[in-house]
Order: structure tokens, then C-alpha cells, then sequence
């Protein structure tokens, strides 16, 4: 196995190429930093510092409480006793929770083994469980208790004490942590236990810039007193960031409010698009002022987009913008042809 790098999937650099110019009209639309701050709530995300004690969705429930809002979606749930990241998408932004739950995770964990075990003895069993591993999920689970595979994309150990272990772990979304420590133990010939559990990376989300919900509130009673929205424009980010990680294809002007209407994006309204673009995969796409327009399920490889001049590109999976943002430039009949009016 080679020497992982300390990413997730999330955090690859991902680069964009130029399928046509365009410029984009500022009487239409809004960058997302500069929605107007009620619009901005409801398009937005928060980087939540969860802490131990609530289960994620009663956390949930109090930033709805908090911020006023009607929905709010967490990203992957986090049990009572384990504290860390649950990034938690507000209002019309919460359509994109698939998107972030399903990306990938890391935690810090500290792992009691059960007895006495040479710290080579368990550097070399942590390095085999990179890669592919077998879970059956625990009997207190939220899902199914089936054989599956899930991705542990890295496991580096930290520090070792005694019977402690503390390890770094990134792996694909719905690992069980407290499976892992368990199945760690077996192989260790020993037995072990999670004893502690933290989140740090949620897809595009690290702990920097972590709030709390103390600061949430704050942010929010000091604009409710003062008008000043500074301080809840920065514990709230726009829901953009949540899907920063996706592929991204970006759109025209005139491309926009067909696909908020529910057409199929074709492909003379890209403007620029991922450099590895696949088939299947879900994509975000965008408009020229960096508004999510929509999660899409791609339908061209990047070269047979960049190849031709006509054809359905993607198809909307969740459209996030309203329609009338955007002058209509496509009639729904034309757009599903894949060319232009």
C-alpha cells in the first residue's frame, strides 16, 4: 500500500477549462457574498462546531431556532457523545445536503486497545486498514446491518501511550469509526474500544473557521440590535462553499433560467467546465457571478463537451435558484434539443 497523502477526495486541486467566452450582466443576479442578509441566511451554510451531548438533529433544530429559519439540514450525523464538524445548510440551501453528506470524512480518534501491544505491532496493523474495507455496521445503527465496503483513504497514527492509541482517520461517508476500532482491535489480537470521537473535515469543510453555537447566536442578536450583519455574514457562509468540492460547470447569461425552469443544460451555455468531467458523476453548475444554479448529473466527458457544439451536457438533479433571476434566453423545446435559439 502506498503512503497516502492526508486528503480527502474533497481537498484534490481540481482545474478549469475554457469552453467559450462570455461576460455576465450585472443588472441580473448577485454574487453570493453580496445577497442581501435575509436572502443570505436562507442561502447559506454553517460551519457548526457540534458538542457533545445533543444528537446532531436537536443541534439542527436549535440553528433553525437561532437563525429564524424554516429548514435546516445537517451533513452527516454525529452521535451525542462525539463532538467536531456538522456543517448545517439553512432554508432553500438545505437542497444540497445530498451532495455533503455523501463526501468524504475525517475524525481524530482515540482508540483504548485491551491489552499490551508493541507500538510496530501497531503501526503495521493501522497501515493495512487503508483502502477498501469490509463493515458490518453496528447493532445501534440508523441503517441496515449489511455486509459493505467502504474507503479509508488514510489512517495515520498520532500518538501512542500505554493501551492509547490516537489516530488520524479520512474515509468515505458512512464508515463507522467505533466498527473500525473494534475490527482494529481484533486484528491487534487484543481487543479494543473508541473511547473518544472528534470530526475534523466534512467534504470542503476543516475546522478552521468552526462556530459555535454560542457565536451563532451572538452573531445574530447583535444584527437584530444594531443592523450590523459583519459578524453574521462571517459564523454564516453562502451555501456555495458546501458544494466548492463538485466538478463544477459554469454557465452564460442566457443558459440560466432555462435550467432553473427544469430544461437540461445543452451544451452551448457552458462557459467553462471541470477538466475531468465523467460520466454519471454529480457536478455543480454555476453562473458567471459564482451562484449555485444547480446539483447535475453529468451526461458528456469533458472532451466530448469541449468537442462539440450541440447536445445535452448534464441533467438537474436539485435546482437551487429561482426562476426570473435570469432573463429567459432558451425556450424549454430548444434546450432540450442541446441547441441554441
Amino acid at each position: 500500500m502506498s503512503k497516502s497523502s492526508g486528503k480527502l477526495p474533497a481537498e484534490a486541486e481540481r482545474k478549469m477549462v475554457q469552453k467559450a467566452r462570455a461576460w455576465t450582466d450585472p443588472a441580473y443576479g448577485c454574487p453570493p457574498e453580496k445577497r442581501p442578509i435575509k436572502e443570505y441566511i436562507e442561502k447559506g451554510v454553517v460551519n457548526l462546531d457540534k458538542p457533545k451531548g445533543p444528537t446532531s438533529h436537536e443541534v439542527a433544530a436549535w440553528v433553525k431556532q437561532i437563525l429564524k429559519v424554516k429548514r435546516a439540514g445537517h451533513a452527516g450525523s454525529l452521535d451525542p457523545k462525539v463532538a467536531g464538524l456538522l456543517p448545517t445548510l439553512l432554508g432553500k440551501a438545505t437542497k444540497a445536503v445530498p451532495a455533503l453528506r455523501l463526501s468524504g470524512k475525517e475524525y481524530v480518534c482515540l482508540l483504548k486497545l485491551h491489552g499490551k501491544v508493541s507500538e510496530k505491532a501497531i503501526r503495521k496493523v493501522c497501515r493495512e486498514f487503508s483502502g477498501p474495507i469490509y463493515q458490518i455496521p453496528p447493532i445501534v445503527s440508523a441503517v441496515k446491518r449489511t455486509l459493505r465496503i467502504r474507503t479509508v483513504y488514510y489512517l495515520e497514527v498520532l500518538e501512542i501511550e500505554d493501551t492509547a492509541v490516537l489516530f488520524k482517520v479520512g474515509c468515505e461517508a458512512g464508515t463507522y469509526i467505533r466498527k473500525l476500532c473494534h475490527d482494529l482491535g481484533l486484528a491487534l489480537g487484543c481487543g479494543g474500544h473508541m473511547q473518544e470521537l472528534r470530526r475534523t473535515k466534512a467534504g470542503p469543510f476543516t475546522e478552521e473557521g468552526l462556530v459555535t453555537l454560542q457565536e451563532l447566536k451572538d452573531a445574530y442578536v447583535f444584527w437584530q440590535e444594531t443592523g450590523d450583519e459583519s459578524e453574521l455574514r462571517r459564523v454564516v457562509r453562502p451555501m456555495e462553499c458546501a458544494i466548492s468540492h463538485l466538478p463544477k460547470i459554469v454557465l452564460r447569461d442566457s443558459a440560466v433560467e432555462a435550467l432553473c425552469s427544469g430544461a437540461a443544460l445543452a451544451v452551448p451555455g457552458i462557459v467553462r467546465l471541470d477538466s475531468a468531467l465523467k460520466k454519471g458523476e454529480m457536478a455543480g453548475v454555476f453562473s458567471l457571478k459564482g451562484e449555485a444554479i444547480a446539483l447535475a448529473k453529468v451526461e458528456m466527458n469533458t472532451k466530448e463537451i469541449l468537442d462539440t457544439s450541440s447536445g445535452i451536457a448534464a441533467t438537474p438533479i436539485r435546482v437551487f435558484m429561482e426562476t426570473g433571476v435570469y432573463p429567459q434566453g432558451w425556450t424549454r423545446s430548444e434546450s432540450k434539443r442541446g441547441i441554441l435559439p
